[in-house]
């Protein structure tokens, strides 16, 4: 008689299965007062009615066994399925369930087990339904999250960005002393876009229209309280001279600049150590190529708290150094 070798499986629904000699599969049937388990071919229930059934003790031993089949062997099906069980046993005691590859879960627990076969694509789906059970559901508050996945990090004093409101509005929320710094560079590439499609040629061909101009350009290396007199000595020349279409590149300056953002958050009279956000936007760029896609935020916050990179006392000497690099240049 052939030996035979039970392997612990679990059937889609999370039952006990029994695979005998990966050939065979048995599922649950009931347990007997003596706690002794009896299991029955999974062709009991299907036209071929087998009657092959296994019992076995608390201890896995076999108490009972009938292995006379009226269906060719599952060898195929039965090794498939004892490798989708190890495979989400491994997740399952894994503590970073996302840092799983997949595919490479698939070819260790296959060799393992001598699986000839494999049938990556076909499981693939279902690994990464396992990966994704073990993670906390979707959250729809920060109150909901989890202590144990709270960024690691204390709040972030500063934030050098473009000109979008969202950005800086959801950084304002999220940290409300957060000081916000917007981008010199973007600051004159807006006000160039919007000199050429207002005013152009009134701009190239007059010389103190010329001059305004790049004095507006300048204003965020001005003292803020110098600014609201310059521009009111510009727009009074304007009237004077009927200067109509930089009236109204003004309004637009003042409707923007002035009204919608702070001048304290695009004036830096008073320090100009990091006048672009060059330097985040390089930090935004290491952090994209660490994701292939849109992370969870699970794994987003486990990088941050594990990436030595980005830890903020590295990121400010990135800064720094970025900063230092740039003046030397010059």
């Amino acid at each position: 008689m052939e030996e035979l070798k039970i392997d612990i499986n679990e059937t889609k629904r999370g039952k006990e299965q029994i695979i005998i000699n990966k050939k065979f599969k048995y599922n649950y049937s009931y347990s007997k007062k003596n706690k002794s388990k009896e299991y029955r071919c999974t062709e009991y229930k299907t036209l071929n009615k087998c009657i092959s059934y296994i019992i076995l003790n608390d201890e896995k031993e076999i108490l009972k066994y009938d292995g006379i089949h009226n269906h060719f062997k599952q060898e195929f099906n039965a090794v498939l399925s004892l490798t989708k069980y190890k495979i989400k046993k491994e997740i399952k005691n894994s503590s970073i369930p996302f840092k799983i590859k997949p595919k490479r879960v698939f070819n260790q627990i296959s060799q393992d087990i001598g699986f000839i076969c494999p049938e990556f694509k076909s499981i693939k789906s279902q690994i990464i339904k396992d990966i994704n059970k073990q993670l906390p559901p979707n959250i729809s508050s920060f109150e909901k999250i989890p202590e144990k996945h709270y960024l690691q990090w204390d709040a972030p004093k500063n934030l050098h960005c473009d000109f979008e409101r969202a950005i800086s509005n959801a950084e304002i929320i999220v940290f409300p002393d957060i000081n916000i710094r917007y981008c010199i560079w973007h600051y004159k590439q807006s006000l160039r876009h919007h000199k050429n499609k207002i005013c152009h040629n009134e701009v190239n061909h007059n010389r103190d229209l010329y001059v305004y101009y790049n004095d507006i350009l300048n204003l965020p290396f001005i003292n803020p309280n110098y600014i609201l007199d310059i521009l009111h000595k510009i727009k009074k020349s304007c009237i004077k001279n009927s200067y109509i279409q930089f009236l109204i590149f003004l309004e637009y300056f003042r409707k923007i600049y002035l009204i919608l953002y702070d001048i304290e958050n695009w004036n830096y009279y008073n320090n100009i150590e990091h006048i672009t956000n060059n330097a985040f936007e390089s930090f935004n760029n290491y952090l994209s190529g660490l994701f292939s896609k849109k992370p969870t935020y699970f794994k987003l916050t486990y990088t941050l708290n594990n990436d030595v990179f980005l830890y903020p006392d590295t990121y400010e000497k990135e800064c720094l150094a970025y900063g230092t690099n740039k003046r030397e240049k010059h």
